[in-house]
């Protein structure tokens, strides 16, 4: 009798075959989910807990940078990334989720403040670990002509944790603090069965392929992430997306605390509107990023998302912080945002660097946004008790300058193979290094 097949395993059969692709992105994907679904579960909670701890608003930043949006998981990402090329993607992304899960249940039973740091902290490394390896995953695993459609699946899991979260809390909002416990308790369950899922997961064969011909020599060393070609690739993508990710960070875990404590509005009509824009993400990347990014220009798609993007943030730096404000808001920067920097951050970090440097090149990467992130969250609270327009002309220039970088920065590699884009950076570094060699001598 023949052996089951592991998850990702090729058969013969092509239907089956894109079955497999499918099932790996999204069980690799599903990070994104838990990753955003804690950020969100935590800026729910932040209100009730400011109220029921009496929190001051210098421990609330520090809750926003060291949660899961920031600083731990900057860390665990940097770890996380570097063991991924050392010891393979499956180890990682199949072990993080027990650390994941207590992290949640230490939230759920959280009767001190110190224990909402301990648990976002132990959440915050496990999601920094789980994201390099499922983002390097799924783009190892992806078919080369739909390697964006691939990981805007990832993305879309991303956007529709929030969504499942801030439902929930409106609907579990008349509990107060016991529906914020009940809300990471699903994502307690998530995790488990998701470990569980992952076991039959199969390694990244081009992984396995790469460390099978790698020598004491081959590349692969830590400091290989800082030759020219991949020191420039990290400087473009972290400005980008680094800048972007202050506005995105504070938007994600602040945004139902603004809309509460500057906009007077109830709970629940805070974390429906950010619901709203997490789902009109969805919409977007399911309907533009996964159906474009593959065959479009890319830069041209990139800047249309900050264009709009802009548009919304600058509304709140010029008007008053109502209702309609707050809507139009959320209608452009959630639909705007679906086919902008975070999907083309995760298309383009798996593809700019070799392979035994790609989950290192992503959780660097990840920790210097995530860990900028929770520093400039420790300002945002005493920031918007000074004005809510203050940081909202701030968090428009952050679009701007973003968006500027990642015009002037984006590759050009739709529908290529991760080798042939490999291939395509080596050739490029020799035609550098030889127009820069000094002439020979000339003949007598």
């Amino acid at each position: 009798m023949a052996a089951e097949p592991e998850y990702g395993q090729r058969v013969e059969t092509p239907g089956a075959v894109a079955r497999d692709d499918w099932k790996n992105t999204i069980l690799a994907g599903l990070a994104n989910y838990i990753d955003a679904g804690s950020i969100v579960a935590g800026s729910t909670a932040l209100a009730l807990w400011t109220s029921m701890f009496h929190l001051t608003s210098t421990f609330t930043g520090l809750i926003g940078a060291f949660s899961s949006n920031a600083i731990s998981a900057g860390v665990g990402a940097l770890i996380g990334g570097r063991l991924c090329d050392q010891v393979g993607r499956k180890k990682i992304y199949q072990w993080d989720m027990l650390v994941y899960a207590a992290g949640m249940l230490v939230l759920v039973f959280a009767v001190r403040p110190w224990m909402i740091v301990v648990g976002f902290v132990l959440a915050g490394l496990a999601v920094g670990a789980d994201i390099p390896a499922s983002w390097t995953i799924i783009a190892e695993m992806a078919p080369d002509r739909r390697r964006g459609k691939h990981s805007g699946v990832a993305q879309v899991l991303w956007y529709l944790g929030p969504v499942v979260v801030l439902l929930a809390g409106v609907a579990l909002s008349p509990l107060g603090v016991l529906g914020s416990r009940i809300i990471f308790a699903h994502l307690v369950v998530l995790a488990i069965v998701l470990w569980a899922l992952r076991f039959r997961m199969r390694e990244s064969t081009v992984w396995t392929t790469a460390k099978a011909r790698a020598t004491s020599a081959a590349s692969g060393h830590f400091q290989e992430l800082f030759q020219r070609d991949n020191l420039k690739a990290m400087a473009f993508l972290i400005g980008m997306y680094g800048i972007w990710n202050l506005w995105a960070g504070t938007n994600g875990f602040f945004f139902p605390y603004i809309l509460h404590t500057v906009g007077s509005q109830t709970l629940a009509v805070s974390d429906g509107l950010q619901a709203a824009s997490f789902f009109l993400g969805v919409l977007s990347i399911y309907f533009v990023f996964m159906r474009y990014s593959d065959r479009l220009d890319q830069r041209k798609m990139l800047a249309s998302s900050f264009i709009v993007q802009i548009i919304g943030m600058g509304l709140l730096a010029v008007f008053h912080l109502t209702l309609p404000i707050a809507l139009a808001y959320v209608i452009l920067t959630g639909f705007g945002g679906g086919w902008g920097a975070q999907s083309f951050f995760q298309l383009w970090s798996g593809e700019l660097f070799p392979t035994l440097l790609r989950s290192t090149a992503q959780g660097f990467m990840f920790a210097v946004v995530r860990i900028g992130l929770g520093i400039w969250s420790l300002w945002v609270p005493d920031i918007v008790k000074v004005g809510f327009t203050p940081l909202a002309w701030i968090l428009t220039s952050f679009l701007v300058v973003a968006g500027i970088i990642g015009v002037l920065g984006a590759p050009r590699n739709a529908g290529k193979s991760l080798e042939e884009i490999q291939l395509d950076r080596r050739r490029m570094a020799r035609e550098r290094a030889a127009r820069t060699q000094p002439a020979g001598p000339s003949p007598a």
